[in-house]
C-alpha cells in the first residue's frame, strides 16, 4: 500500500494506492490521524488505486469521520474503484460518506 498527501489552502487530500487489509489499514489510520492531528479536519480519501478494502481500512475510515466530525470538518471520498465502491455500499456506508466521482469533484464540494 502507498500513501501520499497534498496539501492545499482548505483541504488535505490523501491518495491511496494497493490493498487495504488488517497488515495495513493500520497505517492507513496512523496517516489519518496525523493529518487530524496536525489540525485538518477536511479530508479527501482518493481511493481511485484501491483494488481491495477490508474492514479494518473500513474501521479505520469511520473513525476518522467521527474524528472531523468533532472539530466541524468531513471526511469525503474521491473516485473509489467498483470494487471499493461495492464494499462500502455492502457494509452501509455509502449513506454516511460523501462519494465523489473525481478528486477534484470532492475538493470543490468543501
Amino acid at each position: 500500500m502507498e500513501i501520499t498527501t497534498q496539501e492545499f489552502k482548505r483541504v488535505a487530500v490523501i491518495s491511496v494506492s494497493g490493498r487495504v487489509d488488517s497488515a495495513t489499514a493500520p497505517e492507513l489510520e496512523a496517516k489519518l490521524r496525523e493529518a487530524v492531528d496536525g489540525g485538518r479536519h477536511q479530508l479527501v480519501l482518493d481511493l481511485k488505486n484501491v483494488e481491495y478494502m477490508s474492514s479494518a481500512g473500513l474501521r479505520a475510515m469511520v473513525s476518522t469521520l467521527k474524528a472531523v466530525k468533532r472539530a466541524n470538518g468531513d471526511l469525503r471520498l474521491a473516485n473509489p474503484s467498483p470494487r471499493v465502491e461495492e464494499v462500502l455500499r455492502l457494509a452501509g456506508l455509502t449513506s454516511i460518506f460523501s462519494i465523489h466521482a473525481t478528486q477534484e469533484e470532492a475538493v470543490a464540494s468543501f
